[in-house]
């Protein structure tokens, strides 16, 4: 039966993935994300049937006015994940936290809280965090903070809004535009450097992580329990 799904940041990386993973399985999409050229760029690699909007995910207004103009829906997927916030507790700045906690923590709060009164009531929420949570990895911090966040708020919204179920995907390192930030070459040795360390031998690709999404917007006998996918990389810390 085709179903249809919200993604708040599915203009790119884990989002689109998720997009194009639910087209493919025959789901109509509705992306929204912050940048109207990147939204516009998305959709010209989704079907016909997929719709587009704006939105600022740290605005209780924005998201009330996405809800409001997609109707009624039967699952939501939120994905988004601001830059900025790794680095040496002492050298964090109040700013970059209040960024973080507003980027990541709230915008997946205030995205359930507007999608309620037009999500399904037996439909599925899944929200995306990062392994960071797991990991008790120096410089993380204030990341290990907001995601560890959204996995422990998954499992209250589950507890709080069956029968919607309420899941998280704790992702780890992934080759997505989130890395863009680092020089070329940094990047690229980062990125070698990880995979090298990984029993998988590689970094994750969004589809990977596109494919835990879906399983658990699909099983309807899963709730509040947050999917790892990260290659292996909590083995690395025991």
């Amino acid at each position: 039966m085709s179903e249809r799904i919200v993604i708040i940041g599915g203009t790119a990386g884990i989002g689109l993935a998720a997009a194009k993973h639910f087209e493919k399985d025959g789901h109509r999409v509705v992306i929204a994300g912050r940048d109207a050229q990147r939204l516009a760029a998305a959709l010209e690699q989704l079907g016909s049937t997929a719709e587009g909007r704006t939105v600022d995910a740290g605005s209780p207004e924005s998201l009330a006015e996405l809800f409001a103009a997609v109707g009624e829906f039967d699952h939501l997927v939120v994905t988004v994940a601001p830059h900025g916030g790794a680095g040496p507790v002492a050298d964090l700045q109040r700013e970059q936290l209040r960024a973080l906690t507003d980027g990541k923590l709230a915008a997946h709060l205030l995205a359930v809280q507007a999608a309620l009164p037009t999500l399904r009531a037996d439909g599925s929420i899944t929200l995306v965090g990062a392994v960071t949570a797991h990991l008790g990895m120096a410089g993380t911090a204030a990341l290990a903070a907001a995601n560890g966040g959204v996995e422990a708020a998954s499992r209250a919204l589950a507890a709080e809004l069956g029968p919607r179920r309420v899941n998280a995907v704790s992702p780890g390192v992934v080759d997505t535009d989130w890395w863009d930030w680092l020089p070329t070459e940094a990047r690229e040795g980062a990125l070698a450097q990880t995979a090298a360390a990984l029993p998988v031998g590689r970094i994750g690709r969004p589809e990977d992580v596109a494919h835990a999404i879906a399983f658990l917007v699909e099983n309807t006998y899963t709730t509040g329990i947050s999917l790892i996918v990260d290659g292996g990389a909590r083995l690395q810390r025991g």
